[in-house]
């Protein structure tokens, strides 16, 4: 599949409309929904560490290190690509596997068009522009967790901001982004691939979804543990 992606590449003209649309069929249309869980949920990840400090002499700051980590290693990069596995790739499996249904694939075929191209590497092309999701998710976690952790009363703003410099090391960011792009090319190949390759009439179109959005969900946690383990571990 990937190597037909790639031959007989469509027109650019046509395709610079094709990946316009994808980007923002992918990535804008999910800015809202990532900001909204990414906000709260670094403010629950925040107050939840700071209802586990029962001992005194644990320093506060503690809250704004535990949310940095949380945040930047898994959440944002991991979490938010398994739900955008529901999002994004049920989206692309459904809009494939309707074409597919209705034979407008077959139609693009008999005009010469290579569909593989004109279907799924626009999905690619717009699945670069996804660590800019992800580094928005980021900026927000920690952003919930400060105002969770400082109007909460858990924590002065210097404390967070002093957990958040705390030991930190650079190359957590860089793997958190190595994460994502490899995360992208899943989130954008394996919905296409039972988008394309479905059988069957409109019902088949939502079994599609189901099963792409089951493997894009256990390949993402996958790599992520294979990744977590070549790169972190020592």
């Amino acid at each position: 599949m990937l190597k037909e992606i790639f031959n007989k590449p469509t027109k650019w003209s046509v395709m610079r409309g094709l990946i316009f649309k994808e980007i923002d069929d992918l990535i804008i249309d999910s800015l809202g929904i990532v900001a909204f869980i990414s906000f709260f949920v670094g403010g629950v990840v925040a107050i939840q560490t700071a209802l586990n400090l029962t001992n005194p002499l644990i320093p506060k700051y503690l809250i704004g290190f535990a949310t940095r980590q949380s945040v930047i290693l898994e959440f944002a990069p991991t979490f938010i690509s398994i739900i955008m596995a529901g999002k994004m790739g049920s989206f692309i499996t459904s809009s494939i596997g309707t074409m597919r249904v209705t034979e407008q694939i077959d139609a693009l075929e008999v005009m010469g068009v290579n569909s593989l191209n004109y279907l799924v590497f626009p999905k690619l092309v717009a699945s670069l522009l996804y660590p800019f999701l992800i580094g928005i998710a980021m900026f927000l976690g920690i952003l919930g967790g400060w105002i969770a952790g400082v109007y909460g009363g858990f924590a002065s703003a210097d404390e967070f901001i002093q957990g958040l410099q705390s030991e930190f090391i650079p190359f957590h960011v860089l793997y958190a982004f190595i994460k994502t792009i490899l995360f992208a090319f899943l989130l954008a190949t394996i919905p296409s691939f039972h988008g394309y390759y479905m059988k069957g009439g409109a019902l088949e179109v939502g079994k599609a979804s189901t099963v792409s959005f089951v493997w894009t969900s256990v390949m993402i946690i996958l790599v992520n543990y294979i990744l977590t383990q070549l790169l972190l571990s020592k």
